[in-house]
């Protein structure tokens, strides 16, 4: 018995460290390009262009910094950066707020259509985004929100996978705590606010790391409706660095940029992790 024993936890223990060793190797393969890309951020420029490229840090780190935050083709890339985070907060909460609440409605009150109005809802995740730009548009330019935040951030605050979500959530919730809510006197809004949404907390944390990035990736529709430069995000002052024809790009630049580009979203998923993983795979919220 002991022998068995003894070659299970050796078994173990091998593939333990087998598991741990393939997942080293994963996290060198995707960190590996960020790792090129800060050293190219803090080298100069010909460092880059001139094989080969050097695979440690320069010495130009601060002066490549201080020209990414203050430079920029139309804005600079610190008011870009601002504007990314006003959409992708907007955006984020606006989504759960208006998910929720539809949640809510569609599960708690009894209305007529109830079932219709889900799935006309969910139906919409079948239309691409392509569809809807052009009325979408339409409808923005003709309230007068083009380069606007309310333009970057109403017309993509609506989110029929968050509200399924939140639906699928509420099914699960036991109906006599509705019923001794009611009994006690509480009013639907104040059962929502003291019950429902303590409870979704985690599915509340999960999604907004989640909508954040998808809110600060956001590239064709800003693109479509900011003219004004002082109004672009940073997703668009990337692309405008890169030269067009035989012009030479300021890599070093460049690259800060982006990895200034990506710190938010990390921040947000560092700083929400714990909260983000038990939303995703706790069964008991």
């Amino acid at each position: 018995m002991a022998t068995q024993r003894d070659g299970m936890v050796e078994k173990r223990g091998a593939g333990l460290w087998l598991t741990h060793a393939g997942l080293i190797i994963g996290v060198l393969f995707i960190f590996f390009p960020i790792w090129l890309a800060f050293v190219a951020s803090t080298v100069e420029q010909q460092d880059i262009v001139r094989p080969p490229m050097p695979v440690w840090p320069g010495d130009h780190f601060v002066e490549n910094y201080s020209r990414a935050l203050t430079s920029g083709i139309n804005a600079p890339v610190l008011s870009m950066l601002f504007n990314s985070a006003v959409m992708a907060f907007g955006i984020a909460l606006g989504k759960i707020a208006i998910s929720l609440l539809s949640a809510f409605a569609i599960v708690y009150f009894r209305f007529p259509g109830r079932r219709l109005f889900f799935w006309l809802i969910f139906l919409t995740l079948m239309l691409p985004v392509e569809v809807r730009i052009v009325p979408t548009y339409e409808v923005v330019a003709g309230f007068g929100m083009l380069n606007s935040y309310s333009g970057l951030i109403f017309p993509l605050i609506a989110s029929a996978t968050a509200t399924f979500l939140f639906r699928q959530f509420f099914m699960t919730v036991p109906d006599e705590l509705a019923e001794a809510a009611r009994v006690d006197g509480a009013k639907p809004m104040q059962f929502f606010v003291d019950i429902l949404l303590p409870m979704s907390r985690t599915n509340v944390a999960a999604l907004f790391v989640i909508l954040f990035i998808y809110g600060w990736n956001q590239y064709l529709w800003p693109l479509l409706i900011t003219t004004d430069p002082s109004m672009n995000t940073i997703v668009m002052g990337i692309k405008q660095m890169f030269p067009s024809g035989d012009d030479t790009a300021d890599w070093p630049v460049i690259m800060a940029t982006s990895l200034l580009a990506m710190l938010p979203p990390v921040l947000v998923v560092v700083s929400m992790q714990r909260l983000f993983i038990r939303g995703l795979v706790d069964s008991e919220k």
